[in-house]
This record gives structure tokens, sequence and C-alpha cells, in this order.
């Protein structure tokens, strides 16, 4: 059983590495519970599914299937170690810095529960961008991240809830087909001989399964 350590909300700053010219990548911990709800499609919803947090690049991030992203303070320890630096949570831009829990070994499509109502449901993971790499001051940071298959996991709102750091995460169901957040996220970004590993999973984005399928001439 997992653990939230905290929770994080943007603090918008600019981004020239895109035309929208403000980023909420930079995330900050924050104290009490915060609302996490469904926020609607991608370009013309709520953004975020945490109330209070802020999207920007609305084409790209939030809506239904990114209501959430989730990255594990054990694989902030690892990039510690790997940059020789230190990495506070919320750099990479995560709403739930976790502890205690496997985030990149989940199923896609596992579901958590999290505190006395949120359930949220893993969708795919994160994918590395310009405003990413601008942040890390690293050139090759998108290589660098890919490589080590560390990405987080994105995650919908399967039924809303307060979160708060100190809330325990449980595993309330887990497909069977066994492809799991780090596994999806190779087949897509650097081993195309996995993609087909991706038509098993029934809840993947439907805007991932179409350019998936175009891949893989269906």
């Amino acid at each position: 059983m997992g653990k939230i350590l905290s929770v994080n909300l943007a603090v918008p700053e600019p981004n020239s590495a895109k035309e929208v010219g403000t980023t909420g990548i930079n995330k900050r911990p924050v104290d009490g519970a915060v609302l996490v709800r469904a926020p609607g499609p991608k370009t013309v919803g709520l953004g975020s599914g945490l109330v209070g947090d802020q999207i920007f690049d609305v084409k790209h991030h939030g809506g239904d299937d990114q209501a959430v992203y989730a990255y594990a303070r054990e694989d902030y320890d690892w990039w510690e170690a790997e940059l020789g630096r230190p990495l506070p949570g919320g750099l990479f831009g995560e709403n739930l810095t976790t502890v205690g829990l496997d985030v990149n070994g989940a199923v896609l499509g596992e579901r958590w529960g999290i505190g006395a109502d949120l359930v949220l449901e893993t969708t795919f993971g994160r994918i590395p961008c310009g405003t990413f790499q601008l942040k890390m001051g690293l050139p090759q940071w998108l290589k660098t991240f890919t490589g080590a298959a560390r990405p987080g996991a994105y995650l919908r709102v399967v039924r809303p809830g307060e979160v708060r750091a100190g809330d325990e995460v449980t595993v309330l169901h887990r497909p069977e087909h066994g492809v799991t957040v780090a596994e999806g996220f190779r087949a897509w970004m650097s081993e195309p001989e996995l993609l087909p590993r991706l038509r098993l999973v029934e809840g993947l984005p439907e805007e991932l399964r179409e350019r998936v399928r175009r891949r893989l001439g269906d």
C-alpha cells in the first residue's frame, strides 16, 4: 500500500519553449485537501483534474485522460543519483508525488483508491516535451528521460473526491493484460516491436489508440 507524499499545484511561469508563453509545469506542494474531478475534454474542458491547478497548453496537456499526473518519490531518488542534484517533488510537473507505490509498474487501466472517495485509473505514461527539457536545463533531457523509461503515470478520474498528503493509496483493480505504464511508454517511444501489446489495453485513450493503429497499419 502506497501513500501520497505531496499534492502539487501549478505556480505559473514563463515558457519560451512553446507559443503559449506560460506553463504550469512548475508545481509545488500545498497544505490541506484538494478536490479532484473529471475536467472534461482536453481543449474545451477545465484542464487539470485538480481544482486550483492550471494548464496552459491545453492542446497537448490535461483533459479527462490526463486529468492527474503521478510520479514516485523513489524514481526521483533514482534521478537524483543519476543527475547529482536534488529534485523536489513537483519539479517534473506531477500533481501527486507518491511513496511506496510502483507507479511505472502499474498496469494500464489499474484503479487506485485514494482517501475516502477518490478513485483514479492509469491511462498512459508521460510523454516528455520541450517545456520539460527547458525546465530541467539539460540539452539531452528528452533522450535521457525516454531512455530511463520512468515516465510516471497519467490518470483519469473514475470517482471524484478529495486528496491530501498522507492519504493511503490502494490498488482496487488490476487488468489481466499486464501491460504496464513503463512498457506502454517504451512501446510508443523507443521499442515499436512492443506496439501490438497496446491492442490489449481496453482503456487506452482513444486519440492514442488511433495513432497506434496508424503506426501498425491497421
